[in-house]
């Protein structure tokens, strides 16, 4: 069972608020038994209110004992605003202690004010990217539906959660056990991450192979979280000797290299649009060290990174 606890912030949009709770629900529901214990928090009271002035009953931050796999974060209105300090020294304080931290809409907001976001890739919703940006320009700020990067999931929020649940589930259960979640709420046309359906990787990549697609989507969700073969074979249905075999097939390359490319691809962005370290970089596109970094960005661009971003 994976406890997953939600912080509202008074504010918050209900819809983004549900897209992520209801998928969950539904996922125990179907299967009969509690995949999922949910617990609703707030940072000061035993309610929360939605900007649509729905009351949402909570458990306040000081009187919370038990742990969390993940925390999401739900704010909306002006998020700059919210400065408590025992939240953000709370959220710090589980961060520490192996909690995933999320964000959605305005959620991503409060972690970035809490210093929870350095060195991380992130989105948030589009109202308030430009005032972001402004606030922590080191931070590197993506147009996506959401971004998993590590120990960080952030989300832009609307009817994006449900996109981001579909991913979320399918890594704990599996894609045929997600796709009956989703279809439970008539969600039938999944998005992956980066926003385009998935007859852009189609045509990106021009591959048309289900299990290629599924498998490039759970790649380019997990750019800095790098998934082993293993893993990435159990979320499509195939083991690692048929997934490779198709690779070949129909990109002419190996599975992890391929997966190498993509994250080579995100670091060649960061070094000309970021300012993020080499360092910082590297870890962001999955690489161990600056040093494991470099020989493969020479090895696959014939140029050392700090030269490249210095050209």
């Amino acid at each position: 069972m994976i406890k997953i606890g939600f912080l509202l912030i008074d504010g918050f949009a209900l819809m983004s608020y549900s897209s992520v709770v209801e998928p969950l629900r539904a996922a125990n529901l179907l299967s009969e038994k509690q995949l999922y214990d949910l617990k609703n928090i707030s940072a000061f009271n035993s309610h929360s209110y939605s900007s649509s002035g729905a009351k949402i009953e909570t458990q306040p931050i000081k009187s919370i004992l038990f742990s969390l796999d993940i925390l999401m974060v739900f704010a909306g209105g002006d998020p700059f605003l919210f400065n408590d300090k025992k939240v953000f020294d709370w959220l710090r304080k589980i961060s520490r202690e192996g909690c995933v931290l999320g964000g959605v809409s305005g959620g991503p907001v409060i972690l970035a004010s809490a210093g929870l976001m350095n060195g991380k890739r992130m989105t948030l919703h589009w109202e308030h990217s430009e005032t972001f940006s402004e606030f922590w320009p080191s931070i590197v700020l993506e147009k996506s539906l959401y971004i998993i990067d590590r120990d960080r999931i952030t989300c832009a929020g609307g009817i994006a959660p449900l996109d981001l649940m579909y991913a979320l589930i399918t890594e704990h259960h599996g894609e045929k056990f997600a796709r009956r979640v989703s279809d439970w709420y008539m969600h039938t046309e999944i998005r992956p991450s980066g926003g385009p359906q998935r007859s852009g990787i189609v045509e990106r990549y021009g591959v048309n192979n289900f299990k290629i697609v599924l498998a490039v989507e759970f790649m380019e969700n997990h750019l800095s979280d790098i998934l082993s073969l293993p893993q990435i074979s159990r979320l499509v249905g195939l083991s690692p000797r048929q997934l490779n075999r198709l690779f070949k097939v129909h990109l002419d390359n190996s599975t992890m290299n391929f997966y190498k490319n993509l994250r080579l691809s995100l670091s060649q962005r960061l070094l000309k649009q970021s300012s993020l370290s080499i360092t910082e970089i590297a870890f962001t596109a999955g690489f161990s060290s600056s040093a494991q970094f470099s020989h493969s960005f020479k090895t696959k661009f014939g140029i050392v990174p700090s030269l490249y971003r210095n050209e």
